[in-house]
């Protein structure tokens, strides 16, 4: 039976938690640790996402660890191989054996006395009819929570005006149904994200037809699905090596993409729609259907692996529709324009709803943490909740960029407090009054749900500059020991034994 004490506990055994537990391995050998996973198997996000074509939209360069090299030849990866990427790196490091599955996290209370998390989850018996539950607690020196943002048991759908008339299906991909076969159907996508854009051209291969019907566009950009730099230095160089080079290149790519978005927003809208002017049929009413009316990276650009969906547009086996919904029909939709979409099928590529730590509660000695009035310490840690961190990938970049230089963070935070003999490391709030929302998209799932985020400071180390460069100097090499978090020894019979740290 697992100790119901370790040193570090991690929520969530998808790409971030793996990934954490692995650093965990490589890092801090000396330390215990067990992973809480709510579901019953390993993988997060790509264990649960099963609608055609599911991929990634960032490069497996940067999407994979930075530990273990992606050697898939191809740059843009399917669902299915990212999924195998992650469990086998979770058997390579062990970490297996260290997963307590079917653990839902509810609450976490720190004792500053004792200097310790009791953590407690609901457990579920999976192979009972009733899928019986019970209370499981367990404490650990450190928390750290790899659970993302969003809602893993509910998707978003907005109000669909007359959607009980329709009788044909209607599924949202979040909860793709293993029985569903689009095969010679009429499908309509509605949607314009990263989701849809992924979903269209993967159904139009069966499909009798794929409507994407969008509110408004979306900025997509075709990128090849295979990385020409990173096959030229696989077949002369082996492939921890190569691995890094391709790496920062992309690494690189991204960043100078996202700068000149921000400093040349104009400049990026007319190089994107002379792309998709290109992959278009002559006469394709570009403006309409593929330039939106904000600005380039006001919320995340959409990769179009191979331009996949500008090929199934160009042939004609999907359509773009820009307008808005009427009511839905017996058959189909009828449009605000007049216009009438008859569909077999409705899918509903409309978001996620954002969940903070998965719907974990904190208290601090015995005083409830509001998220919404915390600030995030250099994008990861929350002020005044002592040995506590999270992941939150990059908006501008992968998300794993971002959970390896988290994990390797928390590594050296506990080798510092082994090393100067102390128990606890805690955040401070910024100096002022400015706050600014910690996700700083555009995007209607982010404006939904990010009053209920930590806030973020005006300066470093409490801003979060979705600048891997400059994370990697912050939080590789940079002082553990700064203005923005002090380092204390466990207390005793109630009086706190901080100290300035070196």
């Amino acid at each position: 039976m697992p100790s119901d004490h370790v040193d570090v506990l991690i929520v969530g055994a998808g790409l971030s938690g793996v990934g954490a537990a692995c650093h965990l391995r490589r890092d801090c050998p000396d330390k215990t640790y067990a992973v809480l996973e709510a579901r019953d198997a390993v993988g997060g996000t790509w264990d649960l996402f099963r609608y055609p074509g599911v991929r990634s939209d960032s490069d497996m360069f940067t999407l994979g660890y930075s530990f273990r090299p992606w050697t898939d030849a191809r740059s843009i990866a399917d669902g299915a191989s990212i999924l195998e990427y992650v469990r086998e790196t979770a058997r390579e490091y062990g970490v297996q054996r260290h997963i307590r599955f079917s653990h839902r996290v509810t609450r976490a209370e720190w004792d500053s006395v004792a200097a310790r998390w009791t953590v407690y989850a609901e457990r579920t018996d999976t192979a009972e009819p009733t899928n019986t539950a019970e209370t499981v607690v367990l404490t650990c020196s450190f928390l750290f929570a790899c659970t993302g943002y969003y809602r893993y048991d509910e998707g978003y759908t907005p109000t669909l005006p007359g959607v009980d008339a329709y009788a044909g299906r209607l599924v949202h991909p979040q909860h793709w149904p293993d029985d569903l076969d689009h095969a010679g159907k009429r499908v309509v996508v509605i949607g314009s994200g990263a989701t849809a854009v992924t979903l269209v051209p993967a159904l139009a291969r069966r499909a009798a037809h794929v409507t994407m019907l969008q509110r408004s566009p979306s900025y997509l950009i075709a990128l090849a699905a295979r990385d020409r730099l990173a096959d030229a230095l696989r077949r002369r160089l082996p492939a921890g090596v190569a691995y890094p080079v391709v790496r920062w290149k992309n690494v690189l790519l991204s960043t100078a993409t996202f700068q000149l978005s921000r400093r040349a927003p104009g400049l990026v809208r007319r190089l994107l729609r002379r792309a998709a002017t290109r992959l278009l049929p002559v006469g394709y009413d570009v403006d309409r259907h593929f330039s939106p009316r904000y600005d380039p990276w006001d919320q995340r650009l959409c990769v179009v692996p191979d331009g996949d969906l500008f090929t199934a547009v160009s042939e004609g086996r999907a359509s773009v529709v820009t307008d808005t919904i009427d009511t839905f029909t017996a058959d189909g939709l009828r449009l605000a324009s007049g216009d009438e979409v008859r569909a077999d099928i409705v899918v509903t590529a409309t978001g996620l709803n954002l969940l903070a730590l998965g719907g974990l509660t904190l208290r601090v000695d015995g005083v409830d943490v509001d998220l919404a009035d915390t600030v995030a310490y250099k994008g990861m840690m929350l002020s005044g909740v002592p040995n506590f961190a999270l992941t939150i990938g990059y908006t501008n970049a992968s998300w794993t960029l971002k959970a390896d230089l988290v994990a390797g963070y928390v590594c050296r935070l506990l080798r510092h407090l082994d090393r100067t003999g102390q128990h606890v490391v805690t955040p401070l709030p910024p100096p002022g009054d400015e706050r600014v929302p910690l996700i700083d998209l555009r995007s209607s799932y982010v404006l939904r749900g990010v009053a209920a985020l930590p806030r973020q400071g005006a300066r470093t180390p409490w801003r979060l500059h979705q600048n891997y460069v400059r994370d990697v100097l912050l939080m590789r090499h940079g002082r553990l020991a700064d203005e923005g978090v002090r380092f204390s020894r466990r207390a005793r019979q109630g009086r706190s034994t901080d100290r300035a740290e070196v």
